[in-house]
């Protein structure tokens, strides 16, 4: 596909397409949606149920599931069809959401988001997926873009419902809430989808390279409950061990959850995979953001959701309003990690602050805005990159590795950021000092990853650039 060629997105909403594209957007709207309810209610979930040095793991286990859900989806694209994949994944979506609104214990709530997280994972990898196997290639950078703008809708939607109910002490209806929408998707959405997928895979569940990063997550996510440094380093270096296993494993089976062509030199694909990751690392930071906000800017539970959403608003503007910008793919994709650097500087300066001061509000929003943006701004070019330099061989798992590269990065930014804050004093000494400390300490650790996505992005650049020539040559020696 040429970088010209980028449809209308009235092409996409076309009658021939516009029932699968509604379908994939309601796959990554209730991914996202359980993302941004859990985040603005968890401050009032662990007032009432208890739970406070397993903050992060509300985020952790239900992305770490989503993973092994979206690590399944090409299994289950051709084992059932994209209709029934798309079912289970709804099925295991209420059964979760039902265990979250009945908990009595943290331990409970985390059984409910385990399940829950597999569904959503299905599902949102499904969404992917299909993109390159439903729509003509012209329409892949706008439907990206689409599943992005879920986000945006998602950040109103969560923290409204999230918000409302916390707001009220009844956190728990925001779960029930999502019930019959689930139900609706489960019967009439899914509809909407084919029966059979359209291209059988012979791949088989990654088992090993599941293990693999589960291990990883979970070493981190381990150590970031305890508040010695001792611990938290260990943790660290353990699961940077386990994760290069994982990478050296994928390379000698030929590729289980990346396409092989990661590994080649002469492939951008790996230096897409890893920008993604750094730039998805730097936006776990929302996960604390509603927690920040209530004790230290002192905002209620809806203003404080709403917060919190800022920076996935600014993700969905950006993609929304530069995922076509084709011609200028270079420079918008080395920007993007400049202003999310740009929107961390403000957190470090402001976020901390214990004060209800307007200024400092305002600063803070501006700050995840711009983070958000940094990101989304390149995110559909990484997703078209990726789609666009997988070979034939690759492509049923080029559509899945999508996600499961944006969710192990989520479940190990939210792993790694819980370390961090605890160790910053969250829980020891806690209180109002504690949060100031630890919301200082996070924000600046995490400035480092944008500015190492810089010269990622640039080596991802050049690669992408020859890679196109060499094809464009071929192509005129064909025609020829």
């Amino acid at each position: 596909m040429s970088e010209a060629q980028t449809a209308r997105w009235s092409d996409l909403f076309a009658p021939s397409h516009r029932s699968v594209v509604v379908a994939l957007a309601a796959g990554a709207f209730l991914f996202a949606v359980n993302v941004y309810l859990t985040t603005t209610i968890a401050p009032s979930l662990v007032s009432d149920i208890g739970g406070v040095a397993l903050y992060a793991w509300t985020t952790t286990v239900f992305v770490f599931t989503a993973l092994i859900g979206s690590t399944c989806a090409a299994v289950m694209l051709s084992a059932a069809g994209p209709r029934w994949a798309y079912r289970s994944g709804m099925i295991a979506i209420i059964v979760g959401t039902i265990l979250c609104a009945v908990a009595p214990t943290m331990s409970v709530f985390l059984i409910g988001r385990l399940v829950q997280g597999f569904g959503s994972g299905l599902v949102y990898a499904l969404a992917f997926a299909l993109i390159r196997e439903t729509l003509p290639p012209t329409l892949w950078p706008r439907a990206s873009g689409m599943l992005s703008a879920m986000y945006g809708i998602a950040t109103i939607v969560g923290p409204a419902i999230g918000g409302l109910a916390a707001q009220f002490g009844l956190w728990r209806i925001a779960f029930w809430v999502l019930v019959p929408v689930a139900l609706y998707f489960l019967t009439i959405g899914a509809r909407r989808l084919p029966r059979r997928a359209a291209v059988s895979s012979t791949s088989r569940v990654p088992v090993i390279s599941i293990v693999l990063l589960a291990v990883g997550v979970f070493v981190i996510a381990g150590a970031s409950v305890s508040a010695t440094a001792g611990i938290n380093v260990a943790g660290i270096i353990a699961a940077i061990v386990i994760f290069a296993g994982w990478l050296v494993y994928e390379r000698l089976s030929g590729g289980r959850i990346l396409p092989v062509e990661t590994f080649s030199r002469r492939s951008p694909l790996g230096a897409y995979y890893v920008t993604m990751v750094l730039l998805v690392i730097a936006s776990t930071v929302e996960v604390f953001v509603p927690y920040f906000a209530q004790h230290l800017q002192m905002l209620g539970a809806l203003a404080a959701g709403y917060f919190g959403a800022a920076m996935a608003a600014g993700w969905s503007a950006g993609s929304m309003l530069l995922n076509g910008a084709q011609a200028r793919r270079g420079l918008v994709m080395q920007l993007g990690p400049v202003i999310s650097a740009v929107g961390l500087i403000l957190l470090v300066i402001f976020a901390a602050q214990h004060s209800e001061s307007a200024v400092i509000i305002v600063a803070v929003i501006l700050g995840l805005v711009l983070l958000g943006w940094g990101v989304g701004m390149v995110w559909p070019h990484l997703v078209n990159g990726v789609l666009t330099s997988a070979s034939e061989r690759s492509e049923e798992i080029a559509g899945s590795s999508i996600s499961t590269i944006q969710l192990v990065a989520t479940a190990a930014g939210s792993a790694i950021a819980g370390l961090i804050t605890n160790l910053g004093g969250l829980t020891t000494p806690g209180g109002i000092s504690g949060a100031h400390n630890a919301a200082r300490l996070l924000f600046a650790i995490f400035l480092i990853a944008p500015l190492v996505a810089l010269p990622v992005i640039a080596v991802a650049t050049r690669q992408h650039r020859r890679t196109a020539i060499a094809a464009e040559a071929i192509e005129g020696g064909e025609a020829a």
